[in-house]
């Protein structure tokens, strides 16, 4: 009982005590693109349909990533081809998309800059001066 007690403790202490755990990233811009997939990863999604039509009982993630890796590491450059040039289709497009995305993002921050950039007074003052004249 006092050894259940006292490991309890502990990994609780653990948890806490990560510093890093209640860190997150920085949420991405909307509409910013996704980064395009690798030549494995375009394997991957058509090889995890294949798998799991062939084991439907089967919810392991683990089991269906190990068994895609084994695949890959033993297809031929050949046999891989198709893959990485889908990858690279993806990835022109998204550098396609990613520019667009850029550009507009750097004309809508020159817009706000110039917008909050007027001047020293606010609306407020503007509209204080116009009715003194």
């Amino acid at each position: 009982m006092k050894g259940k007690a006292d490991t309890s403790k502990k990994d609780e202490g653990r948890l806490r005590a990560g510093g890093g755990a209640g860190k997150r990233k920085k949420a991405a811009a909307s509409g910013k693109p996704k980064r395009p997939p690798s030549a494995f990863f375009v394997f991957m999604s058509e090889f995890r349909q294949e798998y799991q039509a062939q084991h439907p009982g089967n919810k392991s993630v683990a089991a269906v990533s190990k068994a895609a890796g084994e695949k890959w590491r033993a297809m031929s450059e050949q046999e891989k081809q198709p893959y990485v040039d889908q990858a690279g289709q993806k990835k022109q497009d998204y550098e396609k998309t990613k520019a667009n995305f850029e550009k507009k993002e750097s004309t809508s921050s020159k817009k706000a800059k110039t917008d909050d950039d007027d001047g020293s007074k606010s609306e407020v003052d503007d509209e204080d001066d116009e009715d003194d004249e």
